[in-house]
């Protein structure tokens, strides 16, 4: 069996892949482990607080690792995370880290990379798995997510604070990837069959935020994001 942390971004893609890998025997998950931008107490992309992720750990049952950031640099970022994971090799001996990722190559060969500097290996339980029966799969199995972000370079506010069902699935353009793997739109999931309760959450205010100029290119189309504010009931 391999002991193992799972990436949780607390959206729905995370949300499955990790009731996949409680399920398998192959696998113990020790803990949790969620990226937040510690100046503006938010999840990385999601734009979620970090207090709505710490109420999805209690109501999962596991240990809420908490990784921040506050330079928006690869570098960084891979500093703070190597540390986490040389601390849990040596409490947990984990084997390795989970993640919810579909078909990106590049990223995938780049969590690899990270993992391989410090002997450990990545997981991916929803690799290559077709995203049209996977979004579907993900609602019949009872799971309700919120969408929170969406990239204006393929929909616009009206989408923010929808819940992923099936009629979300049918008002999508088609080169949107129903799972939104390209970063066309991420989620927070607030019940399932992982919860032991449901997160009672409502939309708070929406807000567009523009990309910093040193990030737009002309390659995308991307020139921003929208957001709603979801807050605890």
């Amino acid at each position: 069996m391999h002991k193992v942390i799972f990436a949780w971004s607390g959206g729905k893609d995370s949300s499955y892949a990790l009731w996949q890998t409680l399920q398998d025997p192959n696998f113990e998950v020790v803990a949790l482990m969620t990226t937040y931008n510690i100046d503006l107490q938010r999840v990385s992309m999601h734009g979620t607080h970090i207090d709505l992720t710490r109420q999805q750990a209690q109501s999962i049952g596991l240990p809420l690792i908490e990784m921040t950031v506050s330079e928006s640099t690869n570098t960084h970022y891979e500093e703070q995370m190597r540390k986490v994971l040389e601390e849990y090799k040596g409490k947990h001996q984990i084997a390795g880290v989970v993640f919810g990722d579909i078909f990106l190559e590049d990223l995938r060969t780049y969590r690899e990379n990270n993992l391989a500097q410090v002997n450990l290996k990545g997981f991916f339980p929803l690799w290559k798995k077709d995203t049209h029966k996977l979004s579907k799969a993900f609602i019949d199995a009872g799971f309700k997510t919120r969408i929170c972000c969406v990239s204006d370079a393929y929909l616009n506010e009206t989408h923010v604070g929808q819940d992923y069902d099936h009629n979300f699935l049918s008002s999508l353009p088609s080169e949107v990837d129903p799972c939104g793997e390209n970063g066309e739109f991420h989620s927070f999931c607030y019940d399932g069959p992982i919860f032991s309760a449901p997160i009672h959450i409502e939309n708070g205010e929406k807000v567009y935020k523009e990309l910093e100029a040193k990030y737009v290119t002309k390659e995308s189309k991307v020139r921003g994001f929208h957001y709603v504010e979801l807050r605890q009931k």
